[in-house]
């Protein structure tokens, strides 16, 4: 079994966003919710192989 996320590790430890801060207000599909994940995660650096 290969290792979540690619490989990746993720931590949101300490993190203090609310869900509002990184979705948005608009209503999103399951896949604009995981694109806007990624790019919250990349854009602070959160992930690691």
């Amino acid at each position: 079994m290969g290792k979540p996320f690619g490989g990746y590790k993720i931590s949101f430890k300490g993190r203090k966003e609310t869900l509002e801060e990184v979705f948005g207000s608009k209503d999103l599909a399951p896949s604009e919710m995981t694109k806007k994940i990624w790019v919250f995660v990349k854009s602070k650096k959160l992930a690691g192989k």
